[in-house]
């Protein structure tokens, strides 16, 4: 009897401690991450960004119980370029990831992200994470290059831009009346290919449903790996152009087409947060939401809006590269709007941070851990400076407020032409955030000074080979 009393008062003695042990266990569990990437997504096109008529109350609420930067940039203001900064934490033009012949990879390409580099995912798996991309990479599609070489378990998407691979004779939107607001393509005029990893499982890819399967498969794997740290990197084929919307989306948005585009992503990130909440996994997970770059001006009401910023794709005015952030993390991130600066290239060293990775020391690294800012314990950001690169030239430089133009030029397709500056023009971004009065004729000495930062920068740099430039006839099969 006495054996019986000992052994049950063992018993419940150990599940007492079972009971004590395990939300420490939780609580000492490194965070996840999902990183969300829309594609040319403007900075005004978000209700919490200011829109009139686009509804987004999933990341408009994610807003509030988070922070909204206002000042956060990307590497380069087209997608191959903004992509590599985003994977790597480095300027692309130090990886080969940017080119004045070549803006960004297409189907003939043959060239895509080094194996030298080193990604979040290769970071993150040493770490014991489950990592995968969802929707485009366009970082190289061959095997070599593809998410599965550079450290994610797995790939499911469009492994480029979805206005690629259309049909020969189809001009698509390159005709006036295709830019027109009640225009919509068909998804066979646009044969790109869905990747399984590296095997392709459908072609062409029915992009109406495009934007609901990525959500769906963020879901699936967030939902597989519920028991382990998880890397999830979702980044959108859309609003880049040809538009495509779900049949429950369409039509239902008083912005058109577009507004539907960006209506229909709002509701995935809505979809994907209400999973984190059912299991119980929403304040063990850091979620960024932003975009590759700004508008695509020249498609009118196809193309989104910068807002209040100067131009948008492809250019180095604050259209172009400046986009609308959102970071969530309930119970963790201190809720607020974040006016200091930040850039995709701080994920890096920010995740890191965070699940206890260290940084590589061997190469130079463009991005600063922004964890004190996003926790609370301190106000200032560690970045100071931004460098706005196109194609392979250094256009711009933002040093605190001032920002130095050394080069312009317009968007592609509309816009002024490329002009170099003898006397940089100079602008003070938080009293002119439009970029409308220059004002380097009152300021020399801080022209003086960014002229010098630029120089200290470029002479960080050393030659690579070019990996957008190598090209062939032959394409994706």
């Amino acid at each position: 009897m006495k054996k019986s009393i000992h052994l049950l008062y063992l018993l419940l003695l150990l599940g007492a401690l079972q009971i004590e042990t395990v939300p420490e266990a939780k609580a000492a569990q490194k965070p996840n991450f999902v990183v969300i990437f829309a594609d040319d997504l403007g900075y005004g096109d978000l209700g919490s960004f200011g829109h009139p008529s686009i509804r987004t109350p999933n990341l408009d609420r994610m807003a509030v119980e988070g922070q909204r930067w206002t000042s956060f940039y990307v590497g380069a203001s087209v997608c191959t370029p903004s992509r590599a900064a985003l994977m790597t934490g480095r300027l692309p033009i130090r990886n080969g990831m940017m080119s004045a012949q070549s803006r960004v990879l297409f189907p003939n390409s043959e060239g895509g992200l080094p194996a030298s580099e080193i990604t979040i995912a290769e970071l993150l798996k040493e770490q014991g994470y489950a990592t995968a991309v969802i929707g485009k990479w366009h970082l190289g599609h061959l095997p070599q290059y593809l998410p599965t070489a550079h450290g994610f378990d797995t790939y499911w998407g469009v492994p480029y831009s979805n206005d690629m691979d259309a049909l020969a004779g189809f001009p698509g939107y390159g005709k006036e009346s295709a830019r027109d607001a009640h225009y919509a393509a068909t998804i066979q005029q646009y044969n790109v290919p869905i990747l399984r990893d590296t095997e392709v499982v459908e072609r062409p890819a029915d992009q109406n449903t495009l934007t609901s399967r990525y959500a769906d498969k963020a879901i699936e794997f967030i939902g597989a790996h519920r028991d382990q740290p998880f890397f999830v990197y979702l980044a959108h084929n859309l609003p880049h152009i040809p538009l495509f919307a779900g049949k429950d989306f369409r039509g239902g948005s008083r912005r058109g087409l577009f507004g539907d585009v960006v209506e229909e992503i709002d509701a995935g990130v809505g979809r994907i947060v209400a999973t984190l909440k059912e299991l119980g996994l929403d304040r063990n997970t850091l979620v960024v939401f932003t975009s590759d770059n700004g508008p695509w001006l020249p498609f009118k009401t196809h193309g989104g809006s910068a807002g209040l910023l100067r131009q948008g794709k492809g250019t180095t005015y604050e259209g172009g590269m400046r986009e609308p952030t959102i970071f969530w993390w309930p119970g963790k991130i201190v809720p607020k709007v974040q006016m200091e600066m930040g850039t995709t290239m701080d994920l890096l060293p920010t995740f890191c941070a965070l699940a206890g990775a260290a940084t590589p020391q061997d190469r130079t690294l463009d991005g600063y851990d922004l964890s004190p800012l996003l926790l609370g314990s301190a106000e200032k950001g560690p970045r100071d400076t931004v460098f706005y690169w196109r194609e392979e030239k250094l256009f711009a430089v933002r040093e605190g407020p001032w920002k130095a133009h050394f080069i312009t030029e317009g968007c592609y397709g509309v816009g002024d032409k490329r002009e170099v500056h003898a006397i940089p023009e100079l602008y003070q971004l938080e009293q002119d955030p439009s970029e409308k009065y220059n004002v380097a004729s009152l300021h020399p000495d801080v022209v003086a000074r960014l002229k010098g930062v630029a120089e200290r920068h470029k002479a960080t740099l050393t030659p690579v080979t070019n990996q957008l430039e190598k090209r062939s006839s032959a394409a994706l099969r």
